[in-house]
């Protein structure tokens, strides 16, 4: 598990000593360069991997989890699509946790009042869903986060306490954002790829390649590819007796 304050004072220091070594000793130079740009690709990779818990801490699953229990997880929504996989959900007695944007839940006010209904968890997803997710503002960041709990509440009556950046990207900016918010930050460690990857096929191996007690799977109720994965994944997991419950069950915390 990566840190970010402790990586940074590791690195201020390595370049405080090489540079001294330089001046005083003749150190090559390129010896600093390469620890500049090692510790640049530290921090990308943690900016981009939410499971390395970089800037934050971050729930990605529960590994000490005594149940034959997962949590199966929906970004970008509500959709025209999120209705058909409330019924999917229904027909297999499973449960989800959906992490909705918030200009959507403003085009489909209803279906996101029908993830209660349900008794499914409704998360926080922030309002636009940016590309510039990782270049926003601490103000900006924190506004996506804070609207999109003020939506959630006037529509359903839930304050949300869970929290998903866009594309798992974290900096410290939304690490910042997140805690002014007070929302607790849900990763994954299992990622469909189902907005990638064009066969069902290959997304359903990826999942139960991937497939484990206690795991957070990442899907997407943006497409009827997606509803057709899951219905052959439930049909599976009922098999095997494997229960999707909501991600506050799964990590014992608020919703």
């Amino acid at each position: 598990m990566l840190r970010h304050n402790y990586i940074k004072w590791f690195f201020i220091a390595l370049l405080t000593f090489l540079c001294y070594a330089y001046f005083s000793a003749k150190l090559p130079l390129i010896l600093i360069f390469i620890a500049i740009i090692v510790w640049l690709g530290i921090t990308v990779w943690g900016s981009f991997d939410i499971r390395l818990n970089y800037f934050l801490k971050v729930h990605s699953s529960n590994k000490k989890v005594n149940r034959n229990i997962v949590a199966l997880t929906f970004d970008d929504g509500p959709t025209e699509i999120t209705l058909e996989i409330l019924n999917l959900l229904k027909k297999y007695n499973q449960k989800a946790t959906f992490f909705c944007i918030g200009k959507q839940i403003e085009k489909h006010p209803e279906t996101a009042k029908n993830i209660i209904e349900h008794e499914h968890v409704i998360a926080n997803h922030t309002y636009s869903h940016t590309n510039e997710m990782g270049f926003l503002s601490k103000k900006e960041v924190f506004n996506e986060i804070a609207s999109t709990q003020s939506i959630i509440q006037q529509i359903t009556g839930k304050i949300p306490n869970l929290f998903r950046p866009p594309f798992g990207v974290t900096n410290p900016n939304i690490a910042w954002a997140c805690k002014e918010n007070r929302v607790e930050v849900i990763g994954w460690n299992v990622r469909s790829l189902d907005t990638i990857i064009a066969s069902e096929d290959k997304i359903l191996n990826r999942i139960l390649d991937r497939f484990e007690k206690g795991s957070i799977i990442l899907l997407h109720d943006t497409s009827t590819k997606t509803l057709n994965v899951l219905e052959r994944l439930l049909i599976i997991m009922e098999k095997k007796q494997i229960q999707s419950v909501t991600v506050d069950e799964l990590l014992t915390i608020k919703a």
